[in-house]
């Protein structure tokens, strides 16, 4: 990139991921002896902020930890990848969310998440870190923090005339006024279908999710690559086949490389090809932001397949 750093705003979770890998996930009933066992900095929002960061965006976090080791930890590892931490709260009422994850011998993951603090943002400290938004480019939020902070910052975005982007997980219902909200839509297809109410192909999904406001809606498809509708015009980005160690930030480095790559202002085929290589190269390492790739991890894994 040349020039300026683009700001990009992430409001969103921030989680300590307790990791156990597993031969193979339990029954249930079943007690399983797990192998070996990691601490590592995660939450959606966390995730995607490092993961623009260090892909060459200025990024400004919002969310909320609690006022304990592992909150001070997360709030120590965003500084640590130049993300802008100042306006992420600290509650003494509610403890850091945490995330507990199995990992099986093929990567593929479990997650339950305990939200802890997160689930105590609200609208009202969106509204008064406004000034957050200035110069932004572009906003990122997802749904592990409560829906009207979520819209609240939707709202401040496109205020600031910034390109406002929602990543619809964890799955839930969601109004055509919230989707409206914003711009770009990023889903994978189980999530997709939910949000439409019914099953189809992802590009039928994209269209009718297209119609409720979104001006882009772009579904994640796994091994099948990605699909992205912008207005109207349908664009697909073919899989990167790499040796898949821990799927756990994938999505993750797919909507943070998305952002930074909106914000750059690069056309969308480059956006999906960068965003899509991001979530491979995430797959091939241990751990949510330790397998976020830098700009150059991500320059040189393209450079012969692009």
């Amino acid at each position: 990139m040349n020039g300026e750093r683009p700001t990009v705003v992430v409001l969103g979770s921030l989680n300590m991921d307790l990791v156990v890998r597993v031969e193979r996930f339990p029954e249930p009933g079943e007690t399983l002896l797990g192998g070996g066992f990691a601490t590592f900095p995660g939450g959606k929002g966390a995730n995607q902020a490092v993961a623009a960061a260090r892909l060459g965006a200025n990024v400004r976090m919002l969310g909320r930890v609690g006022d304990d080791a592992y909150g001070r930890e997360l709030v120590a590892g965003l500084r640590r990848d130049d993300v802008d931490a100042s306006r992420v709260s600290s509650s003494s009422a509610a403890p850091t969310g945490v995330a507990v994850i199995t990992v099986d011998a093929h990567g593929e993951n479990h997650i339950v998440v305990a939200a802890g603090a997160n689930a105590t943002l609200d609208a009202r400290a969106i509204e008064s870190a406004s000034a957050a938004f200035e110069g932004a480019r572009v906003f990122v939020a997802q749904l592990e923090t409560p829906l009207d902070a979520v819209l609240a910052g939707a709202r401040a975005a496109r205020a600031a005339g910034a390109v406002a982007i929602l990543n619809a997980a964890p799955a839930q219902e969601l109004s055509a006024d919230a989707l409206a909200a914003f711009d770009v839509l990023v889903v994978n297809q189980s999530e997709a279908a939910r949000l439409a109410g019914r099953r189809a192909d992802p590009e039928t999904l994209a269209r009718e999710l297209a119609r409720r406001g979104p001006r882009a809606v772009v579904i994640t498809l796994g091994a099948a690559g990605a699909l992205a509708l912008v207005d109207g015009r349908v664009e697909r980005r073919a899989a990167f086949d790499v040796p898949v160690r821990d799927a756990t930030a994938a999505g993750d480095a797919f909507v943070g490389a998305l952002a930074c790559s909106l914000a750059e202002r690069v056309s969308w085929p480059t956006a999906l090809a960068r965003a899509s290589a991001a979530g491979a190269l995430a797959c091939t390492r241990a751990g949510a932001q330790p397998s976020l790739p830098n700009a150059v991890e991500l320059r040189d894994f393209l450079t012969p397949r692009v």
